[in-house]
């Protein structure tokens, strides 16, 4: 596998997984884009019709790197690997880099608690940061959410809403589990106990120690997130809107220049923007 130009010294060789699809292309772009990223690799699925093409003929321009099935051939001359595809795919592709010992970027949602496991004990030998959402908005969003929680532990009624495209295949998205995940820690609630995730009928006056939850789905919509917190007499709304996916590539190579000063362990995007101070 080859690439468009000698990597710099300083340069990172980032290769992309699900190269072929909406996230694939938009990391691509911005790997290209980059200063300090070399595209090293690209991995779809067998079968797809990407397979074997050049990684960045939908930019019009080639890179030299041509989307291959094979894991091992995608990963081999990385230094990291962005995964946003789906738990059985990222697990697969987190064997590869263990065994190889390439870092990793994960941005896929919706893992088991196995799966999970699976992922920290690779940890303990190479270098993954782990996020529901690598936007640096929406972890900024995190931490305010954390904030609010810790200073309103009651008093206030919890709802979030998530709207997004209708081609998303689960519900509530991970960024919205991951904001319920960061207020029940903050008011030392356990989420799977305190979760509400459909009303319907005669539901019965509402718990005030439940977060509640709300999926939309419909159209383009990149991904919308808003938690409420209402109390007597006021409410408190904290919202963020994603109008493009690059926000998310953005922030996802920001946690490769992370990863490079790492040997092993496992991260989130608050250690990568230092918000775990």
């Amino acid at each position: 596998m080859t690439t468009s130009s000698s990597p710099s010294p300083r340069s990172h060789a980032v290769a992309i997984a699900g190269a072929s699809g909406r996230m694939g292309r938009t990391l691509i772009e911005a790997v290209l884009a980059s200063g300090d990223c070399t595209l090293a690799g690209a991995l779809d699925l067998a079968g797809s019709p990407g397979v074997g093409s050049d990684a960045a003929a939908f930019l019009g321009r080639p890179s030299q790197v041509a989307i291959t099935a094979d894991v091992d051939q995608g990963v081999r001359d990385a230094s990291v690997l962005i995964d946003f595809t789906r738990p059985e795919g990222t697990m697969e592709h987190l064997r590869a880099c263990r065994a190889r010992g390439v870092a990793l970027v994960i941005g896929t949602t919706g893992f088991s608690d196995a799966q999970r496991a699976e992922i920290a004990a690779a940890a303990a030998e190479i270098a993954i940061v782990m996020a529901p959402n690598m936007s640096v908005g929406v972890n900024v969003t995190l931490k305010l959410l954390e904030l609010a929680a810790k200073a309103m532990p009651t008093g206030y009624d919890i709802e979030i809403v998530e709207t997004h495209h209708r081609h998303k295949i689960d519900a509530p998205s991970g960024t919205a589990l991951k904001m319920g995940e960061v207020i029940a820690e903050a008011m030392g609630r356990d989420l799977k106990q305190c979760a509400v995730y459909a009303r319907e009928g005669v539901t019965g006056e509402r718990d005030p120690s439940t977060i509640g939850f709300q999926s939309l789905r419909g159209g383009d919509v990149v991904g919308d997130h808003t938690v409420l917190f209402a109390g007597t007499g006021e409410r408190i709304e904290i919202t963020h809107k994603a109008t493009s996916r690059m926000n998310y590539a953005i922030g996802s190579l920001r946690a490769v220049r992370f990863l490079a000063g790492q040997r092993k362990g496992l991260f989130s995007m608050f250690d990568v923007l230092g918000l775990n101070a």
